[in-house]
């Protein structure tokens, strides 16, 4: 069982002018008729068997309704009531899959990206799926195709399955160093997606980050239903800090072996400036 979580907390900071504050560039249809939203939300038909879990800031419900809307696609729209990166926006989202009793698998994506070979995307997916079954947590990573300093590094080790183990995390690096990356053949591009059991994520929160688990159980407990939208409790979210699933959770995981590489994807690209991060 596959639940979709859509990071769509941008802030509209960057991809300006283009992206503004109340206009981030995934609601933007900047390669076709459909926004980087829509075409997300459109690369799930076939395998994803729960209704998307879309993850905003407050100030964006309405675009988030009407996209959905406009592409006819259910889903449940949760708000972010400020930007606290990712690991809080998918710790609450695997509390609220497991509300109702099941421990689904989470595909984390977010909402801006592009991706040119849909068909390479969800066999990608697909052939991690095993992995997360047996508790992996999986990234997936992108084959570069040049130097780039504006992108963070994942480096594989040993095959497992359809993937490998994680063996490093390596931050934006200059250009040299990225030179060196691509010649060494290992490594690949971060795409900052996962596909991860809801149980073994809020676990390897409860271990590396308690004070931030306690914070999104309180404002997922406190959550109040506003129309057609699902609100976190505005204090007990303030209180998470404000850190990415790679930072709090995953660059811990590689020395331990829970940690793994879905298959490298190939003809992917993302929209985003050199400096950009996927969710700000």
């Amino acid at each position: 069982m596959i639940q979709p979580v859509i990071l769509s907390g941008g802030s509209g900071t960057r991809l300006w002018p283009l992206s503004r504050e109340q206009m981030p560039k995934q609601f933007l249809r900047l390669t076709g008729a459909q926004s980087l939203l829509q075409q997300t939300l459109a690369r799930l038909e076939g395998f994803a068997t729960l209704p998307p879990m879309l993850m905003g800031h407050h100030s964006h419900r309405f675009l988030m309704a009407e996209q959905l809307r406009e592409v006819q696609q259910e889903g449940q729209i949760v708000l972010e009531p400020a930007g606290r990166n990712t690991a809080p926006a998918i710790a609450c989202a695997a509390l609220l899959a497991r509300q109702s009793g099941e421990d689904p698998l989470l595909l984390v994506l977010p909402a801006d990206h592009v991706i040119g070979d849909a068909l390479a995307f969800t066999d990608s997916v697909q052939r991690a799926e095993p992995l997360a079954e047996q508790g992996y947590l999986v990234t997936f990573g992108v084959v570069p195709t040049h130097p780039e300093t504006g992108y963070g590094y994942i480096a594989c080790g040993n095959a497992l399955g359809a993937g490998h183990h994680l063996e490093a995390f390596i931050e934006k690096p200059a250009l040299e160093r990225a030179k060196a990356l691509l010649e060494q053949g290992d490594t690949l591009w971060n795409s900052g997606m996962f596909l991860l059991r809801a149980s073994r994520y809020l676990a390897e929160l409860e271990r590396l980050q308690p004070d931030m688990l306690a914070a999104c159980q309180e404002a997922v407990a406190r959550a109040h239903r506003d129309l057609d939208f699902l609100r976190l409790d505005e204090q007990a979210f303030q209180r998470c800090p404000s850190e990415s699933i790679d930072y709090a959770v995953m660059e811990h995981c590689f020395p331990s072996g829970r940690g793994a590489f879905g298959c490298p994807m190939e003809r992917y690209r993302q929209l985003r400036c050199a400096d950009g991060d996927p969710y700000a």
